[in-house]
């Protein structure tokens, strides 16, 4: 017998959460989307019009009330985050969330304890590079052993330049660009490397293009270290300013190898050479990078559900990369070393 599809709603069909919208609808064996969520009139349109979803809400506590609903994925601002978890748990639902967890602490603890009281009910965090293909090799040949004992990291996020400046605007809300960006590689180093807490941190940066972030305060480019308990050490860079698209790169260092991903960023496999030399064209966004692993991860949100298996994250894990992110942004603030 086939288990019937996970009914699932949406909050927030805005850039990020039109497509994660898509793949639920189109493109996740075993999931229907029944319902959307959002308070801008447009996102709402926009659902209408593209989702087949017939039923749409600007109240996120009537959308977890909608008949037969199962799970929810928030694709919203990290300030809703925590409450928006809880209240899902609370009313029976499970759910997926985009990174990270929160943007202090304490609502990360209070996330994990309503989980731990709802055992039955699975809440994932939205970690999307552990569904890239090439990062899931990258760790299964690490797991095997091919560079022996990983002990070091290197890792990056560097996103193209937009000269309209459209995260200076939300800047103030996201946490900073080490706990809204970075957070990515942390939770990465991480994994790759088996490391657990870290034990302290150090980070900097400055304002190479908008100076709209003096006032936030924020950076649009950072250079952060991290030192784990374990000894296993990483250096994290974030951008918002590169010329030529986006690019993640992790390199992982180990005693017997290393093993990098991302080194070109590539949009294809397409050369080009003329009177300027031999290049290739780049991703443009990060989404171009990780449309795949973005499918992978909602789907592998629906398989955990559908066959009572263990998520492939833990709520534990999003926790230690908000607290390390938090630590090194206040690092960037200070200046100065971070004890954890």
């Amino acid at each position: 017998m086939t288990p019937s599809p996970l009914r699932i709603g949406i909050a927030g069909v805005g850039r990020m959460g039109r497509h994660h919208a898509s793949n639920i609808a189109h493109r996740v064996l075993g999931a229907s989307l029944v319902a959307a969520c959002s308070p801008v009139a447009d996102e709402l349109k926009w659902a209408r019009e593209n989702l087949g979803t017939p039923d749409v809400y600007t109240d996120y506590a009537k959308m977890l009330a909608h008949p037969g609903l199962d799970a929810v994925f928030l694709a919203t601002p990290t300030t809703l985050h925590a409450d928006q978890i809880v209240a899902a748990l609370e009313a029976g639902q499970h759910v997926f969330s985009e990174k990270p967890l929160a943007l202090n602490l304490a609502d990360c603890l209070r996330v994990e304890a309503v989980a731990a009281k709802h055992p039955k009910q699975v809440a994932m965090i939205g970690y999307v590079r552990r569904f890239d293909p090439s990062y899931r090799d990258a760790f299964a040949k690490i797991q095997a052993g091919v560079i022996g004992r990983p002990f070091r990291a290197r890792s990056q996020t560097a996103d193209q330049n937009d000269a309209s400046g459209f995260f200076v605007r939300y800047a103030a809300a996201s946490g900073g660009i080490l706990l809204d960006m970075s957070v990515h590689d942390i939770d990465t180093v991480r994994w790759l490397l088996g490391a657990g807490g870290a034990r302290r941190v150090f980070a900097t940066g400055t304002i190479a293009v908008h100076e709209g972030l003096r006032d936030v305060p924020d950076v649009d480019n950072a250079v952060a270290t991290i030192e784990f308990n374990d000894g296993q050490i990483a250096t994290i860079y974030a951008s918002r300013t590169m010329a030529h698209g986006h690019e993640t790169l992790t390199e992982i260092v180990g005693t017997a190898g290393r093993l990098i991903v991302g080194q070109n960023p590539r949009l294809n496999r397409v050369e080009i050479a003329d009177a300027h030399g031999v290049r290739n064209e780049c991703t443009p966004t990060f989404y171009e990078r990780f449309a795949d692993a973005f499918q992978n991860e909602a789907q592998a949100f629906v398989d955990v559900i559908r066959e009572g298996k263990p998520p492939p994250l833990t709520l534990a894990d999003a926790t230690e990369a908000t607290r390390i992110g938090i630590a090194v942004t206040e690092s960037l603030r200070t200046r100065k070393m971070v004890e954890l």
